[in-house]
């Protein structure tokens, strides 16, 4: 039916290969002198720097290039080598280019990805809490970036991540003519006209199973009461720091839908050829989403 590339094994931003070394964190001479041997990436709101290329290559410099900036220590290779990360200002060099995570998170290989996303999901939770919010206090990073402390001492911040289910709804038939549900939230802007489709996502609430959460947030979105709901990834989503927990859902043929307007403007069913079409170039009827998204490798898992 289709010559759509087969979805990888798992989401493009859940194949990170580094060893994070957690023990090396709370040695603060080891990671010194780590420092001064370190492959550095900067991180500036998102962005890093890549040298374009297929794939493209993540720029990684010199503890004595590297800005000023708060620093996160990333991990560490079997051969010694070590990664950090430096939160500051990113201005494309000569032979460079300024992206973000939408834009290459799934052409780049496993290691470098896995930098780019730890990288954005330190930096994007420092910048967050400078302060306590027990106490207000002043915080600070320390081990190696994976903590913030209190100068005093007396408190101890650890990165937050907050658990999303992100679901394709599918009414269980094969082939061609089997469709999955859709929908175009209110705040996406039309480009070209063309408006863009993604699966259906929310956050999980207090008390609440992911799979609860799946069949809450479909019947208040489209109004489609699902069923057979199955877990199939999950992939770091750092805007700001959630982790987003890939289902798969069914839902009776022929459901109506019926869009909040608050949250979903409009959602639809579409066929397995309609999907193939626009995954090949051969239609622009829609839009869909980006590669390095876990919305596309459910589409695509469930294409295939």
């Amino acid at each position: 039916m289709t010559s759509v590339e087969p979805a990888r094994s798992g989401p493009p931003l859940a194949r990170g290969t580094l060893d994070r070394a957690a023990h090396r964190r709370t040695d603060a001479a080891w990671l010194s002198e780590a420092w001064s041997r370190a492959r550095v990436v900067v991180v500036d709101d998102g962005h890093v720097l890549v040298h374009p290329g297929n794939p493209p290559e993540l720029v990684l410099i010199g503890p004595a290039e590297a800005p000023q900036g708060e620093r996160f220590f990333l991990g560490e290779e079997p051969d010694g080598t070590v990664y950090f990360a430096v939160a500051a200002d990113v201005s494309p060099m000569p032979g460079t280019r300024r992206v973000d995570l939408r834009q290459v998170g799934h052409s780049l290989p496993d290691l470098p990805a896995g930098l780019f996303i730890s990288a954005v999901a330190l930096a994007n939770w420092h910048s967050r809490h400078p302060y306590s919010p027990l106490s207000g206090k002043l915080t600070t990073p320390a081990q190696g970036g994976w903590v913030r402390t209190t100068e005093d001492g007396t408190e101890t911040l650890w990165p937050r991540t907050d658990p999303a289910v992100i679901m394709l709804v599918h009414d269980g038939v094969e082939g061609p003519e089997g469709r999955c549900l859709l929908g175009s939230n209110v705040q996406w802007v039309n480009v070209g006209g063309i408006r863009r489709y993604s699966t259906l996502a929310g956050f999980v609430e207090p008390g609440e199973s992911a799979e609860m959460a799946v069949a809450r947030e479909v019947l208040e979105e489209v109004g489609v009461r699902v069923g057979d709901i199955r877990y199939a990834a999950s992939q770091p989503w750092p805007f700001p720091g959630s982790l987003m927990l890939g289902f798969h859902a069914t839902a009776p043929v022929g459901a109506e839908v019926h869009a909040d307007n608050e949250e979903i403007l409009e959602a639809r069913w579409f066929t397995r050829t309609e999907i193939a079409a626009v995954l090949e170039g051969r239609s622009r009827d829609f839009g869909l989403p980006f590669p390095a998204s876990i919305a596309h490798y459910l589409i695509t898992s469930w294409l295939g």
